[in-house]
C-alpha cells in the first residue's frame, strides 16, 4: 500500500508542475517563481558538472530561465525536466562557444584568481569527489553529457537519448566507453577512487 502513496504522490507532483506550467503560460508570475524555484538547483548542478565554470554557473543558470520563460508557449506538455535540460545543454553549448572566443590566457588568469564558490564547497564532499569531476571534465562532450545524466541525475537510458537527441543505443555505447575510458585513467593514476561508482 505504501508503494501506491508514492506513485499517487509521483502522479499528483507531475500534475503540480503541469498546472504551474499552465499558469505561467497565461502569464502567473508566482507560477513560473515557483516553476524556477523548483527547477533551479537542478539546472546549477547539472551545467557545472557538465563544464561550466564555477564563475559562469549563475549567468548560465539565468540565461536558462529567461529562455524558459521566452519559450514556455512553445513547450509541447511532455516532460519537463527533460525539456529543461535540453535548454541547458544548448545554452551551455553557446557558453562554452563564446568561452573559445575570449583570451585563453586571460580567462586562465581571471579564473585562478577568483576564490573557490559556493557551488565548489557544496558539490564536494570528499577530495575522490574533485579528483572525480577533473577526470569527468577531461571527457569528450559526446561521453561527459550522457555519463553526468545517467550517474548524478539518475535519467534513464531512453530520456538520456530524448534530452540529447540520440538513439537509445548510442547512449549506451557512449556510456560504456565513457566508464571504460574513466577506469583506464583511474588505473593509470593509481586506481584510489572505484571506477565502478
Amino acid at each position: 500500500m505504501k508503494g501506491l502513496f508514492y506513485i499517487v504522490k509521483g502522479e499528483a507532483r507531475a500534475m503540480d508542475i503541469e498546472d504551474l506550467i499552465r499558469s505561467a503560460k497565461k502569464g502567473d508570475r508566482q507560477s513560473l517563481h515557483e516553476l524556477i524555484e523548483r527547477h533551479i538547483a537542478i539546472v546549477e548542478r547539472f551545467a557545472f558538472q557538465i563544464g561550466v565554470p564555477s564563475n559562469d554557473v549563475e549567468d548560465v543558470t539565468q540565461e536558462v530561465f529567461l529562455r524558459v520563460y521566452r519559450f514556455l508557449n512553445q513547450y509541447s506538455g511532455k516532460t519537463f525536466t527533460t525539456w529543461l535540460y535540453k535548454i541547458t545543454l544548448n545554452v551551455a553549448r553557446d557558453h562554452f562557444k563564446k568561452l573559445k572566443r575570449q583570451n585563453v590566457k586571460e580567462r586562465m588568469a581571471i579564473e585562478h584568481a577568483q576564490p573557490i564558490n559556493h557551488i565548489d564547497s557544496t558539490m564536494f564532499k570528499r577530495e575522490e569527489d574533485v579528483y572525480l569531476h577533473e577526470l569527468i571534465q577531461q571527457l569528450d562532450e559526446k561521453y561527459k553529457w550522457p555519463l553526468v545524466l545517467f550517474y548524478f541525475h539518475d535519467k534513464k537510458i531512453n530520456e538520456i537519448a530524448k534530452i540529447l537527441s540520440l538513439p537509445s543505443a548510442t547512449v549506451n555505447t557512449r556510456l560504456a566507453r565513457a566508464r571504460a575510458i574513466l577506469k583506464q585513467e583511474l588505473q593509470t593514476m593509481g586506481g584510489g577512487i572505484d571506477a565502478a561508482r
